[in-house]
């Protein structure tokens, strides 16, 4: 049960990280050195530019097949990311012990929560997957020698290291909840107990006495 719980917390923390992770526009920080009280933060779907006196403006990106490829890609796999660490909350929390859904078929319970904890490991893949990417490509772009040093450069936003704990916490979650889910099914018994107690009220209760019975207790 603490496994569980502990797997499911991950889970949701990880699932809302992934979440914000997605529509924040820090992904990526630029300072200009011409004027350092103006900030650029680049994102999947918007830029904006933050100045000295804290004003904000953003403007959406122009059109998704002019985006980089590493972006246009990060989108799809974020969105599925998404939808695939709701799914496997929605299936794990069906499958725990609390839950009183499916408690006369613990191998349904068994299921839905090794399928939760399989989908969020999937999950937790495709957030790492564009993050690192989005990153890797980053880096490649600081140290590009052929660029002048006195092009501005972008670096890592806050939604980098956001993402990544993301994905480290959806991957554990899910791992946590698919070896609970295996632990459960070679703990469970083959025969529930509960089955058997209608019968045990039946033979004890003796209102179905055989008609011999009867007349030998006459």
């Amino acid at each position: 049960a603490k496994a569980q719980a502990g797997g499911m917390l991950l889970a949701v923390l990880g699932w809302v990280s992934s979440c914000v992770t997605t529509f924040v526009p820090l992904w990526k920080n630029l300072n200009l050195d011409l004027n350092e009280m103006e900030v650029w933060n680049m994102g999947l779907w918007q830029v904006c530019i933050t100045q000295e006196e804290g004003v904000v403006e953003c403007q959406a990106h122009g059109s998704f097949l002019a985006l980089p490829p590493e972006l246009r890609i990060s989108r799809l796999l974020m969105c599925l990311s998404n939808g695939l660490g709701l799914l496997g909350c929605l299936l794990a929390a069906l499958g725990l012990e609390g839950w009183r859904t499916c408690e006369d078929k613990p191998g349904r319970k068994q299921r839905l929560l090794l399928a939760g904890g399989v989908t969020l490991g999937m999950a937790g893949i495709t957030t790492l997957v564009p993050i690192s990417w989005v990153a890797y490509n980053t880096v490649l772009d600081f140290w590009d020698e052929t660029v002048p040093d006195i092009v501005p450069r972008w670096e890592f936003g806050e939604a980098t290291f956001l993402g990544w704990f993301a994905g480290a916490f959806l991957a554990a979650g899910g791992l946590l909840l698919a070896c609970s889910a295996r632990s459960t099914r070679t703990a469970t018994p083959l025969a529930p107990a509960c089955r058997q107690a209608p019968a045990a009220r039946g033979l004890a209760g003796g209102h179905h006495l055989h008609p011999k019975n009867a007349d030998l207790v006459i």
